[in-house]
This record gives structure tokens, sequence and C-alpha cells, in this order.
């Protein structure tokens, strides 16, 4: 069994599914809720063992109700968060979503502006079994230390960029950044994400990636940048389908698929997720993303 090491945001969601996002004072009847986990590194770590994986998760809590949750959640998934740290008197992670007809989402999210950013409390090393990293761009200072234990350790090192990296050594020292689109753009401007891709690829030492939605990836293969498009699905809640997907990928680099393997991989497992409602709750399990990628060769 292959393990990754997440380190990052885990939340508690409230998902609510709605015929359209509200106008300002307007009120509305929910169709639908789901109260689930959330979060990057979260859904990423749950997302590695439902396909199969060994997941640890680092992540910081407070001391309440709402870190309690997260962490049922999380343990029931399958999931080792002895390497969490829950502080006193201060509030865990929760968000509010709207997802609408179209499967489109708004998020409310929030973070205890008091949860400290030292990341004194981590391991000195990777635990005995973790053969990747997966960390957000929520903690810079604990993404980094994570990224270093990948370096020492000499395994992949997975930064889920759905925004630009707040610490400078964050990118220069993973192995694997995969950015979001809107993460791409606050870093070269608006235009072709290609053409972006291309210009970030030309001065890394690290392999890159963008993913696009239903317009599919692109990255970085054979010194030129390669596409994958999208599996053809119905998309009914698109929340956490980037968290999953890098959880995925992560794993798939930690049993030793390639990179365009893996990109396949983790587009399959973020499709799936894609056609359910209620955020990571529609993550699949390995034999489901099995049976979709013989389905679609």
């Amino acid at each position: 069994m292959a393990g990754v090491f997440c380190l990052g945001i885990a939340t508690l969601d409230y998902v609510y599914s709605v015929s359209h996002v509200p106008s300002p004072g307007e009120k509305d009847r929910a169709r639908d809720l789901v109260v689930t986990g959330g979060g990057c590194a979260g859904s990423g770590s749950v997302a590695i063992s439902r396909s199969g994986g060994k997941a640890w998760l680092a992540t910081r809590l407070g001391d309440d109700l709402t870190g309690d949750a997260i962490l049922a959640d999380l343990h029931a998934e399958g999931v080792d968060t002895s390497y969490s740290h829950r502080f006193a008197g201060l509030r865990s992670p929760v968000s509010s979503i709207l997802i609408d007809a179209q499967g489109e989402r708004m998020v409310v999210s929030y973070t205890d502006p008091r949860t400290p950013l030292e990341p004194d409390w981590l391991p000195a090393a990777l635990p005995a079994g973790a053969d990747a990293v997966l960390v957000d761009t929520r903690w810079g200072e604990g993404s980094l230390a994570a990224l270093k234990m990948a370096r020492a350790a000499g395994v992949p090192g997975v930064i889920d960029g759905d925004r630009q990296p707040t610490h400078p050594e964050m990118v220069t020292t993973a192995s694997h950044v995969a950015y979001s689109e809107k993460a791409l753009t606050e870093i070269c401007g608006a235009g072709d994400p290609r053409e972006a891709l291309a210009g970030l690829a030309h001065e890394a030492k690290n392999w890159l990636a963008v993913t696009l939605g239903h317009r599919g990836v692109l990255f970085m293969e054979n010194g030129g940048i390669a596409h994958l498009p999208a599996f053809p699905i119905a998309a009914v809640d698109t929340l956490g389908a980037g968290d999953v997907w890098h959880g995925a990928f992560a794993l798939a680099l930690a049993e030793g698929q390639s990179e365009r393997a893996a990109v396949r991989f983790a587009s399959a497992v973020a499709a799936i997720k894609c056609a359910r409602f209620g955020g990571r709750a529609g993550t699949p399990k390995r034999d489901e993303v099995e049976r979709f990628l013989a389905a679609h060769p």
C-alpha cells in the first residue's frame, strides 16, 4: 500500500443544493443539505484513503465541537490524524457552500485568524511508509516544512496550487505543482493558460500543470506542454473536485505511476466526484475508478 503524508486545511462543510444563487436580500430554500468534511488537504487525504492508499493528515484545529466533527469524519474514512494539532481556545475551520443547478458553487469560509503559523510541532521526518507528500497553500510555513521532508526522503512533494503559494520557497522545493486556472492567472495575468504554463515551465526545474475543469489538464511533458481532455460527465457538484484530484494524483505518483498516468487517474476520480452531490462525500473508491477508466479508454 502506497502512503501519502498530507498537510493543510481540513474543514467542516455545510453544502446546500439550490436552484440558483440568491440575489442580495433574497430568501430561498435549499433542495438538499449535506454536512461533510472538506478542505484542500482534508479532502485530498480522503481521496487517497478511498483509492486504497494510506493517508496521514497534519492539520490545525481548535478544541471545539467543529474540530471533533472534522476528526470523526476523517477517522471514519481511515485517515491517520495523529500528526494533527488542536489549539486551546481556537475555532476550527468551517464553510458554507451553495451549489446551483449547474453544479457550480459559491463558498463562504472561516478560519480563526489566531491560528499559530509556527510549524514547530510537526515531525522532523516523514512517517515510515510515506511515499509522497501533498500540501496546499493555506499554511505556507507548514507546507514548506513538509516539502523539505519530502525532498530529504527523496519522494515526490506535490503542491495543490488552488491559490498562488504564499511562501516563496514552496514552489522551488516541490517536485510537482498543479495550479488551478485562477492561481495561474494570479501569477501570470489573464491570457491563454497554455502560454502561461509554458512561460513558467521555461524556467522551472520541477513538473508543472494547470487544471482547467471541464477543459481538462495542461502539463509539462517531453519539453513541451501536453493536454489531456476531461472525461465527459454531467456535472452535479464541482465542490472539492480539485482537492480530490490532487489527492489522487499524489497517490498515483506514490504508487510509481508516470505523470501522464497520474493525471488521467486523478481526472477520473474528480469526474466521478463531480457527478455526485455532496462535496467530498461523492469521492469514489478505487474499484469505481478502475471501472470508469476501463469504460473510457
